[in-house]
Parts: C-alpha cells; sequence; structure tokens
C-alpha cells in the first residue's frame, strides 16, 4: 500500500518545457510586442503624442529593472511556479487598465502594472523555474523554453494587428487580458508543478563537484555584460529596419531583411539544443556576443548588400544571449540563490533597455550608419566582459 506521505509523481520534463514555453509566448506577446502594433493606435485613440506612450513603456521597464531583485528572491523562497500563476494576473490588470483607458493617467497606470508583470512572468521567473526543478541538469530545458518563446512575435504580431484592424486597439488588450486569465493562468495552475524552492544556501546536490565560489567582481562584470547587449537589444529592436536605411537599402528591403530577425533567433537557438549545449556556457557567451560586433562591421563596411547578413548575425546573437542569460549564472554560481541573483543581474540592463530607443535614436538621426561603431563597440565591450572572466570556477550544465 502507497504510503499518502509519498509525493505525487513530477510530470515529464517535456510536458513542464511545453507548457512553460507557452506561458512565454502569451506573456512576450502581451507586454514587449504589444507595443509595436498598438502604440500609434492608441496614442491617436486618447488623443496623445505616441512620444506619451513610448514613455509610459520606458517607465514599465524601469518598474521592472526596480522590481527584478525583489521578485528573484520571492521566487526562491516560494516557488516559481506561484510567481508565474501571479504574474498572469498582474497582466491582466494591466492590460485591462489600458483597454478601458480615457486619458494619460490610466494608460501610464497600465503599462505600468504590465512593467510590474514583467519580472514575475518574463524569462527571468520562467528560468528561475526551471532551476527550481531540474537545478543544474535545468539548461536543455531552458533551451527548450526560449525556442517555443522565440515564435512569440511571429504569432503575436499578426494576432493584435487583426484584432487592433477588425475591432480596436481596446478590444485587442482586452483580448490579451483574457488570455491570461484563461489560458495563462490553467498553464501555470495545472501544468507547472510545485516544488520546494532551491535553496538560498547550497545543497549537498551541488558538492559533487568542488569549485570556487565566484567573486562579487564575477556578478559585476557579467551585469555588464548583460547591460551591453540589452542596450544593443533594444536599441535595434526599435530602429533596425531604419538603421539598414542608413545603410542604403530602400525601405522595402530594410522591412524584407528585418523581417529574419525572429528567424535567426529560433536558428541559433537550434544550434544550441543540437551541439552548442557541448560546450561551456560562457563558450557560448563569448560567441553570442560577438556575433553583433562582426554584423555592425560588416553592414558599415559594405551596406545594403550585407542587410541580410547583418540582420542573420544580430539575431543569432539575440537568440543565443537568451539562453546565455539563464544558463551561465547557473554555471558560475550555481542554482542556491538563483531568482534573486537572475532578478539583479538583468535589473541594470532593463534600466538601460528603457533608455536605449531614444538615446540611440537620437544618434540615429544625427550620425546615420555611423552609429553602429557605437553599438559595435558597446558589443565588443561585452565580448571583452566574457573573456576577463574564466570556466574553471564554473560547475557543469
Amino acid at each position: 500500500m502507497t504510503s499518502s506521505n509519498n509525493p505525487a509523481p513530477q510530470p515529464s520534463r517535456a510536458r513542464v518545457v511545453t507548457a512553460v514555453g507557452f506561458g512565454q509566448m502569451l506573456a512576450w506577446g502581451s507586454s514587449y510586442y504589444l507595443l509595436a502594433i498598438i502604440a500609434r493606435p492608441m496614442a491617436a485613440g486618447l488623443g496623445l503624442n505616441p512620444v506619451w506612450i513610448y514613455a509610459a513603456f520606458s517607465a514599465a521597464l524601469l518598474v521592472a529593472a526596480l522590481l527584478g531583485p525583489w521578485v528573484g528572491a520571492r521566487i526562491d523562497r516560494h516557488g516559481g511556479g506561484k510567481v508565474l500563476l501571479f504574474s498572469n494576473a498582474v497582466f491582466a490588470a494591466g492590460l485591462t487598465t489600458l483597454a478601458v483607458s480615457q486619458g494619460p493617467v490610466s494608460m501610464i497606470a497600465g503599462w505600468l502594472l504590465i512593467g510590474a508583470a514583467m519580472p514575475m512572468g518574463l524569462y527571468d521567473a520562467a528560468f528561475s523555474t526551471l532551476v527550481s526543478l531540474y537545478r543544474l541538469e535545468a539548461r536543455r530545458s531552458i533551451v527548450g523554453v526560449t525556442l517555443i518563446g522565440g515564435f512569440a512575435s511571429s504569432v503575436s504580431w499578426p494576432l493584435t494587428a487583426a484584432l487592433d484592424a477588425h475591432f480596436g486597439w481596446r478590444v485587442a488588450c482586452a483580448v490579451w487580458a483574457v488570455l491570461h486569465l484563461t489560458v495563462g493562468m490553467g498553464i501555470h495552475a495545472f501544468l507547472v508543478p510545485r516544488v520546494k524552492p532551491v535553496a538560498i544556501h547550497p545543497d549537498a546536490t551541488e558538492t559533487v563537484q568542488p569549485v570556487a565560489a565566484p567573486s562579487n567582481t564575477t556578478l559585476w562584470i557579467l551585469a555588464a555584460t548583460f547591460t551591453c547587449n540589452g542596450f544593443i537589444f533594444a536599441a535595434m529592436a526599435a530602429h533596425l529596419p531604419r538603421v539598414l536605411q542608413a545603410a542604403g537599402c530602400t525601405p522595402t528591403a530594410a522591412v524584407a531583411a528585418a523581417a529574419l530577425l525572429g528567424v535567426s533567433q529560433v536558428v541559433a537557438r537550434l544550434a544550441d539544443a543540437g551541439f552548442l549545449h557541448r560546450v561551456h556556457p560562457l563558450i557560448a557567451g563569448r560567441i553570442a556576443v560577438s556575433l553583433h560586433p562582426l554584423g555592425a562591421f560588416l553592414l558599415f563596411v559594405f551596406g545594403a548588400p550585407v542587410a541580410v547578413v547583418f540582420t542573420a548575425l544580430h539575431g543569432a546573437s539575440v537568440g543565443l544571449m537568451t539562453i546565455v542569460k539563464g544558463t551561465l549564472p547557473l554555471a558560475l554560481f550555481g542554482s542556491a540563490g538563483f531568482g534573486r541573483r537572475a532578478g539583479l543581474l538583468e535589473a541594470p540592463s532593463r534600466v538601460v533597455q528603457a533608455l536605449a530607443p531614444i538615446a540611440f535614436g537620437l544618434m540615429l538621426d544625427s550620425w546615420g550608419a555611423h552609429v553602429l561603431w557605437i553599438s559595435g563597440a558597446i558589443g565588443c565591450v561585452g565580448f571583452c566582459g566574457l573573456m576577463i572572466l574564466r570556466t574553471k570556477n564554473a560547475r557543469p550544465v
């Protein structure tokens, strides 16, 4: 007779990864990728300059940066599943506030609520949940989640655009809110298991291979590298077609080349799943941060003919860095306290992401294609940071 004290059997890893991955598609599609479609219709509907909408989204990223370490600590103590579930409620509240907003105050309040939900519901929380479940064996699960989440823009942009075209931006926001309250909550309540959170201090499972504890300097170097990557990510997300036009592409060619961004991200993640998983995450990180500077150099020197190459290299960099942000801290520091550490590492990046679109846009207006030297140099700084770090103090992942 089975004891009633025996724990319930854990669901398969494939089911958990699929569930968390679809939860990420929903979270990204209704936050980061929502802005690109509804910013101008929302501004027109509220009688505001579009700058108001972009400024509100920047404020949301600042809120996410401030809350990130606190949310990560909650994940360490209470488990990632509960936090992901709560994020659906906060996302729904923010989207509902946007749907019924009548002016700048309620519009800003809606975006700030979405900003509060971001550290609870995006990759940081998802990775922390996987680490809670699989500890140092979480790497391939992280890759699987990013593969599914990588299709967020491909799904959300057409859906949001269709809803906006037929029913308006308010209905689009309301539909996303309903999806959080039904699909999102269903996924996180029933398909993501509740487990004992990873301890703040390492346990016996992480002492199989003794390693020296990384110094605080390692943490700062990693945060600086992620911040450099965050600037490039946000700048290109906002201005990639304009950058390509400044390099000599026609508007049509620029849009066509930029459309390959999502595809190249997924291809890079497939490459990680296929063979890069055999190398240490630090090596994968060095490869990832080197791709944008290489692409920027080629685009500046050769211009429009290599626009597709630049987009592919930049997209691959973004795709790989999403994985590295989960696997490299895990390899360097272990699973103990992973959530809080992930929040600390991502906080300065989110601050920079809030400012990058405006700053890079001004530089693009003034310098044209020469702005590629700026993004390339920032990428090189990140690469140098990872070159300083060594694998000898890292755990196998």
